[in-house]
């Protein structure tokens, strides 16, 4: 697994991120902890797709907003009360 962390330009309220994490939806079905704040001016989700950023990138393009840049970095799940 791996979280996408994403810089985009744009997000002016609380729709903006709402349309940003509905467009991560869309292009990754099976994304999971998917976020968007216009604050911070980032969106992130869980993934295992392969091409991620490709298709991410793709994916905002549609949206009309700007994608800065992205980052991933491997991603373990926390257990509460171990494995």
């Amino acid at each position: 697994m791996k979280k996408i962390t994403a810089k985009i330009d744009g997000m002016m309220c609380g729709m903006c991120e709402a349309h940003i994490c509905d467009a991560i939806r869309k292009a990754f079905p099976k994304a999971k902890k998917v976020t968007a704040s216009r604050k911070s001016g980032e969106a992130s989700f869980i993934t295992d797709a392969a091409d991620a950023e490709d298709t991410l990138k793709k994916a905002i393009a549609e949206t009309g907003y700007t994608l800065l840049s992205v980052s991933s970095e491997t991603y373990e799940k926390h257990w509460l009360f171990g494995k």
